[in-house]
C-alpha cells in the first residue's frame, strides 16, 4: 500500500476520506482509531478482517493498510449509495469484498481473527459479535464516552453496552482513550 509521503497516511484512507467529504459522509472513524484498526490487521496477517459499517470506507482502508499478503477483508454496509461507492473505491482489489446489507451478511464469513464492529451487531446482539469470533480473534469498537466511573456510564447510566463488552467472560477487554472525549473498547477472544 502506498504512502502519502507529505502526510505519512495511507493512499487508500486519503481516497477514503476524499469519497466521505464528496458524498457528506461526517462519521468516519478518526484517524487514532484508524491507526489502531491499521494495527489490528498487520497483527493477523494471514486472518480474516471484517468491518460492520463500511460507511465511505474510511475505516476499510484502514484495515486495508494493514492486510497482510493472504489476509481477506470483508466489509459490510446497510445504505446502498455507500455502499457501492466503496466498492468502487476497492473494485480492482482482490482482498477486499464489500458487501450490501444487514451486519449479519458477515457471518457466512466468520469465525473473524480481527472484527471492527462499528455498525450492526455491537448493540442488537452483542454475545452474537462475541461469537463471530475466532479463539484469539481481535474484536474493536469505538464511539464510546470516556468514564471514570465503576461500572461505566453515560448520561449519568450505568453503560450496560459496554459493561457487557468489558465484563463478558469470553473476552479479555480494556477501554482505551482515542482523544480526549472519545474511547474504543478491544478485546480478544480467549481460547
Amino acid at each position: 500500500m502506498t504512502v502519502d509521503e507529505e502526510r505519512g497516511l495511507p493512499a487508500g484512507v486519503l481516497a477514503a476520506e476524499r469519497l466521505a467529504a464528496r458524498l457528506g459522509f461526517g462519521k468516519s472513524c478518526t484517524r487514532e482509531v484508524g491507526r489502531l484498526l491499521a494495527f489490528a490487521a498487520a497483527a493477523k496477517p494471514g486472518g480474516t478482517v471484517a468491518e460492520s459499517g463500511t460507511g465511505a470506507g474510511v475505516g476499510t482502508a484502514w484495515l486495508r493498510s494493514g492486510l497482510g499478503p493472504g489476509a481477506r477483508l470483508v466489509t459490510v454496509e446497510r445504505d446502498g449509495e455507500l455502499a457501492r461507492e466503496t466498492a468502487e473505491l476497492y473494485a480492482d482489489d482482490a482482498q477486499v469484498r464489500v458487501l450490501h446489507g444487514d451486519w449479519r451478511r458477515l457471518e457466512e464469513h466468520a469465525p473473524f481473527d480481527v472484527f471492527f464492529c462499528d455498525g450492526g451487531g455491537k448493540r442488537d446482539d452483542p454475545d452474537r459479535v462475541v461469537e463471530l469470533l475466532a479463539p484469539g480473534g481481535l474484536l474493536l469498537m469505538d464511539d464510546f464516552t470516556p468514564s471514570p466511573h465503576w461500572p461505566p456510564r453515560f448520561g449519568g447510566e450505568v453503560d450496560g453496552l459496554r459493561l457487557h463488552y468489558l465484563t463478558h467472560p469470553a473476552l479479555e477487554a480494556a477501554e482505551v482513550l482515542t482523544a480526549p472525549g472519545s474511547s474504543a473498547i478491544l478485546a480478544v477472544r480467549k481460547a
